[in-house]
């Protein structure tokens, strides 16, 4: 008898670099869940996308800072598709803010940021955990170098990859040996996000030994490389940047 079809849940993944993972994942032949919380139109189009690879596909609307939505959407995903093997918790936001404006710095823009960033990725985790242990899965979070080296959008951006980071390593100790937890981070990466911040972009490829600026499809090969190419990996922050940090 065949193993039953892998499933794979993406969290922010109706644009960027989530849609890039979900497309990776269909063309590997898992199923996918697409998860949004306000691009329903692009959501849409990334589950379109999957599909075209004759694999199962949902979309999960839900707002990740919200554990009262998390717990349900996994439930689903696991009800519809049947098991969850690979959990990627790329959903994320920022205010950009510069670093010296610190009265810019707001309760509000803390809980936003920390809500998504850092809160969202623990609530799925967490509901994830017992689906992943039954199948022997990973997670992969999305992170930033901006959580390294303290630089980015904002501030808190920069804290909350940071805590996402340390988290990372804290999930991989309480959760092995049955499920894996790493992350990638990311330098400037080519999405809607920056369409309006290219001047931050050229600033950091002026130090980037690759010369370029990364676009979704790289970040999704490291991104599948966690999730499916090695099962020794734990614990670790992989760095996709052009060079920029070492």
């Amino acid at each position: 008898m065949s193993n039953p079809r892998k499933v794979a849940l993406i969290t922010g993944s109706a644009t960027g670099i989530g849609r890039a993972v979900a497309v990776r994942f269909a063309k590997a032949g898992l199923a996918v869940a697409v998860n949004y919380s306000r691009s329903e139109k692009e959501a849409e189009e990334t589950l379109a996308e999957v599909r075209k690879f004759g694999v199962p596909g949902i979309l999960c609307k839900a707002d990740v800072a919200d554990e009262t939505a998390v717990k349900p959407m996994i439930e689903r995903c696991v009800g519809e598709l049947g098991q969850l093997d690979v959990l990627v918790n790329n959903a994320g936001t920022t205010h950009f803010i510069d670093h010296a404006n610190l009265d810019g710095v707001t309760d509000k823009v803390w809980d936003d940021i920390l809500g998504v960033n850092l809160k969202g990725t623990f609530y799925c985790c967490r509901a994830a955990l017992p689906h992943l242990q039954k199948t022997g899965g990973s997670i992969v979070n999305v992170t930033s170098v901006a959580g390294l080296q303290g630089h980015g959008s904002s501030i808190p951006y920069a804290a909350s990859k940071a805590a996402v980071n340390c988290m990372t390593k804290s999930l991989a100790r309480a959760f092995g040996p049955s499920v894996r937890v790493n992350a990638v981070a990311p330098g400037p990466v080519l999405t809607r996000w920056l369409a309006d911040h290219m001047d931050q972009v050229a600033r950091s490829l002026s130090i980037t030994p690759m010369g370029r600026a990364a676009v979704p499809e790289d970040i999704a090969d490291s991104v599948i490389y966690l999730a499916l190419g090695t099962n020794l990996m734990t614990g670790q922050i992989i760095v996709v940047d052009g060079g920029r940090t070492m």
